[in-house]
């Protein structure tokens, strides 16, 4: 992996198309990774999105609090939220005053989970980049957005 021109077995209109391409490739290669990451752990990394977005928090949020955080937008949220519930990860706190709204705080067992979960995925992924190529992708990405 490096050149994804051998990578995909193609060539390229231009380079415009190549890197729009490229930024696809890549996205796809670091969901691969991150799933492989989080495997032995149970969850996925939205999961695991989840359940920094309810501690980084420090209080209890509504779904759509939390599905407005989320780095992957997903229609799925509920679903991935009724999974953690399940693991007994998080809960949910029904209002008191108005049956509608329900608010999703993470348990001691969804805490526990963070703390065993190494913190060094994103250092690996980006081993290759020094802090200023860093930096640049980061511009440059935020510039094609």
């Amino acid at each position: 992996m490096g050149d994804l021109a051998k990578d995909i077995n193609s060539k390229f209109e231009n380079n415009r198309v190549k890197a729009l391409l490229n930024v696809i490739y890549t996205a796809n290669w670091i969901t691969s990774c991150q799933n492989e990451f989080f495997k032995p752990f149970g969850i996925s990394p939205q999961q695991y999105n989840i359940l920094r977005i309810l501690k980084g928090a420090g209080q209890p949020l509504k779904v759509q609090t939390i599905k407005s955080r989320m780095l992957e937008r997903s229609p799925n949220a509920t679903r991935l939220m009724d999974k953690l519930c399940a693991k007994n990860y998080i809960e949910r706190l029904p209002s008191e005053d108005d049956r509608r709204i329900v608010k999703i705080s993470i348990t001691t067992m969804g805490i526990q989970l963070l703390k065993e979960i190494p913190k060094n995925l994103n250092h690996e992924l980006l081993a290759k980049l020094n802090e200023e190529e860093a930096e640049q992708l980061s511009d440059l990405l935020d510039k094609m957005r």
